[in-house]
This record gives C-alpha cells, structure tokens and sequence, in this order.
C-alpha cells in the first residue's frame, strides 16, 4: 500500500470546557482513532476505484459503494437522490507524440466531456495564440483538419499555495485569494474568460481544426485539467505539460519542422436518463423535542478524471462517512437528527448541492424543513488535519466554536478564524439563508501539485489526518446537535 499509515496515540485528555461533555468526547476520540474504518473507505475510492468524474460510471460506482457503507454502519435510510445533470463521460485512449524534429512522447490529458478525435491525427501544428474569433475565420483552410494550438507559451505558473490563517505571521485575509471569496466580480456588461473561451472554440469548429492543444499552468509536469461538455460537435480539446508545449512553440517560432500525432478516444453516457446522484444517510436524533431539527455534514464524491481524486476529495467523502460511522458505533444519543451527504458536481459548479438545497430548502414549499435545519459543515479544500473552522464572518458563533475546537487541539487543532472561504459545497446552504462552514486544513502542495491535477495521488496525505478530521467532524456534529440552540442564522 502507498499510503503512510499512522494511528494517533489515544490517552486520556483532560480539557476544560464548560458545557461540553467530556466523556462523549473521549468515546468519539477513541472510536476515531482505535477503531477507524477510514482507511479502507479511502482507498476504495482513491484505489479500486480511481478518479470519479460527475456522472460517469466510476462516479456511480462511488456513490453505490458509499451508500451501501452507510447503511452497513447502521444508519438510517441511506440512499442515492437522482438529479439532472447530463451526460457523463469517460477517456478511453489518449495518444500524444512529437515525430519531428525528433520523438518525444507528451504529457497531455484530454478535458472533461471532449470529444473525440477522428483517429489518429498526424500533422504541423497550427498557431493561433493571441489572435480575435474574426482573424482565426479568416485563416481558413489553414485550420481545417489541424491540430491548433490556441494559447501562447505559458510563463504564469502557479507557484504559491494559499496560506494557512492558523500558521503563525499569517497575514488576515490572505487565504481567500485562491477562492471564490477572493475573485473579483464581473461587471455588468464584461465579457468573462469563459465567455472568450467559448467564441474561441465555436470560431475553431466552424473552421473545422482537428483538435485544440493549449498548456497546463502546472509546473513539473503537472497537468490542471477540468472540462465541460461543448455539445455535438465539439473540437476535441487536450491539455498538456506546460514546458513541453513551450518547447514546441519555441521550435515553431525558430522555424523548425515540428509534426504531431495525436488521438483521443471518448465515450458519453446518459444510460441514467442524464442523471447523478447524491448519496444521503441519517442518524435519528432522540430528543422528541428538537429530533425533527437537523445537523448536517457532508462533502463531495465527484472528482475530475486523471489522477485519483485523492486529496480533492476523496479525503473529505470518507472524512465525513466516517464521522457518522464514529457517532453510531460510540453509542451517543444525539438530541439531533444528524444527516450526511456525499454530492456529486460540486467540479462542475456546485450542482449536487444546489439541487438538494433547491428541492429540500429553498422556496416557499421548504419553509418549515429551512427553519428545522440548523447547521451544515462541509470538507473540501485541502488536505490534513483540521485545524480549525472558517466561521464566514460570523462573530456570533465564534465563542462557541472556539469552545468546541478545545478538546481538539490535543489533535492538533489550532484555532478559527473569522474569514470566509468560497468555491465549495457549505455556499450553497448559505446562499439559502442557513449556516454554513468548512474547515481549515493545510494547504500545502494543494494549489500547486493536486488541487485538480495528474498528481491528485494517494501519496499526497496520510490516512492519520483524516482520522483526526473525522474526529473533528464527528465532535462539532455532535455538539451542534446536543446544544440548547441552533447555529445562528447568517447576514442576508
């Protein structure tokens, strides 16, 4: 096995914290860190099963394999939750060579949902980097059939993970520039670079190119590769090692005879009526008072399809499964109900989540379901341990919060912080007026190496960091269904 496994050691701990149940604490503590059934969970996925794009047939595998799981670790009504998304799609052959000057096999993926190649297509490649949707019409002949390289020599690596706000020196409000939190909103009227994007590749296919070719920002042969399904019709579209696509356009512009073979091979799949699915198990709460109120945790199964979805985020599915696995075998009574979920097209723009908010939450028709549900605490972005929560600028909530993280810091948890994080799952249920939060983990080698990448390997963690995680969501789950409140509501 590649995995480093450790188990952390299990003592007693005292802590203070007033209001908090020390025993309950030192059951889950134990029942995380001698008994744990992450690793097996883990590799399944990372291992047997390997990357799990949004609707494809490994990504069903997943869910099925996780819901069956759930149901073994005896909690109640573990289930799939069908939602519309599309059609999936899987890689069945990618070959990319240099023949001339000299041979060269590439480091070259094929993008989510890209077609397929009319077989192999052997040819110079054509240069298009910089020039409008109207020059490359009027290129003409030139395209038809070719390989095109679209973009120019890429020279903005990413070369700097995102900083840890419980690092010390940590400078606030650092970590959200790799987030959503972090971008800059498009102003009304701006064209965004996926609107230029699209009338680039609509340009090349009325043109007729054989394939797009355009480089990963990833050094060291790391390729980022993500996708979307362009339809009937599309030009196929391959991403590849960065140095190696320099080092062709650098032989183009010296004037030297390069050739190129490429082929990809794809298939699409829609057997599910354009379906994916959503995997959710509860544990019943026991007070008759507040049972019917929910506590939720969760995390995305989906991955993007080279590599193995290891650290993004496989980590956090089992994290998460495992946390309920801990809170049923220690025998503790939440007050609660306490509901997972494990989402699907959280890759493609936070679908599975949206759609289980939209059909559970939102509207006029999910009144009482929103007013019962409490709080929902996602994992995703990063790797590790926790070491504290992102509270979303919630001040109200950051004393008990801070209580909660007490007992953990014996784990190695450090503290919250009052920042926001974007671009995962827990935005969904803010977006629907309840609480929302996700952890903070560490980050790196996460935003250079892995984050979406051929290097999403299981060599990237250790089986250790998601017991102490699991611990850590099972704990404040727990206290979040065992307090005399719910969560405060978010600023609308």
């Amino acid at each position: 096995m590649r995995v480093l496994v450790c188990t952390l050691a299990v003592g007693a701990v005292g802590f203070a914290q007033p209001g908090g149940d020390q025993q309950a604490f030192e059951k889950i503590r134990a029942e995380g860190l001698e008994r744990s059934h992450a690793p097996e969970m883990f590799e399944h996925l990372a291992i047997d099963i390997g990357p799990r794009l949004t609707a494809s047939p490994a990504h069903k595998r997943a869910a099925e394999y996780m819901r069956d799981r759930l149901a073994a670790f005896g909690l109640s009504n573990a289930r799939l939750e069908p939602w519309h998304f599309g059609r999936g799609w899987t890689l069945e052959k990618l070959d990319a060579e240099m023949t001339a000057p000299r041979y060269l096999p590439l480091i070259a993926y094929a993008d989510g949902w890209s077609a397929s190649t009319a077989g192999a297509i052997t040819g110079t490649p054509v240069v298009t980097a910089g020039k409008t949707p109207d020059e490359i019409a009027a290129m003409g002949a030139a395209l038809k059939g070719a390989i095109v390289m679209t973009q120019p020599a890429m020279a903005a690596f990413v070369r700097k993970d995102r900083p840890n706000p419980t690092d010390p020196g940590y400078q606030p409000n650092s970590a959200a520039y790799a987030t959503s939190v972090g971008q800059r909103p498009v102003r009304a009227g701006e064209e965004t670079p996926q609107q230029r994007a699209q009338k680039m590749a609509e340009a090349l296919r009325a043109a007729g190119a054989a394939a797009i070719l355009k480089p990963s920002a990833g050094e060291h042969g790391t390729v980022f590769v993500t996708g979307r399904d362009q339809g009937p019709g599309a030009v196929p579209s391959v991403t590849m090692a960065a140095e190696q696509y320099n080092m062709i356009l650098d032989l183009i512009a010296r004037h030297v005879p390069v050739t190129l073979r490429l082929e990809v091979r794809t298939a699409f799949h829609d057997q599910d009526g354009g379906n994916a699915y959503n995997v959710v198990a509860e544990l019943p709460g026991a007070d008759p008072a507040v049972a019917d109120e929910v506590v939720m945790i969760g995390g995305h199964l989906d991955s993007w399809h080279t590599g193995e979805g290891a650290t993004d985020n496989a980590d956090g599915a089992t994290t998460v499964a495992e946390a309920m696995r801990i809170l049923k075998a220690s025998g503790l009574r939440p007050r609660r109900t306490i509901r997972v979920a494990l989402w699907g097209g959280e890759e493609q723009g936070l679908l599975g989540s949206k759609a289980w908010v939209a059909a559970h939450l939102e509207g006029d028709a999910n009144r009482a379901a929103r007013e019962k549900f409490d709080v929902y605490y996602n994992i995703d972005n990063g790797t590790g341990p926790i070491y504290g929560f992102y509270l979303q600028q919630m001040p109200a909530v950051q004393p008990l919060f801070d209580r909660w993280l007490e007992p953990l810091r014996a784990l190695g948890a450090r503290r919250n912080t009052l920042e926001p994080i974007g671009s995962t799952d827990h935005l969904s249920f803010i977006n629907a007026g309840v609480p929302g939060f996700n952890p903070i983990q560490s980050y790196v080698n996460y935003d250079i190496r892995t984050h979406h990448t051929n290097m999403d390997t299981v060599e990237r963690l250790q089986e250790k960091d998601i017991q102490q995680a699991a611990v850590a969501m099972a704990w404040f789950a727990y206290e979040s269904a065992m307090a005399d409140a719910k969560i405060p509501r978010p600023a609308r």
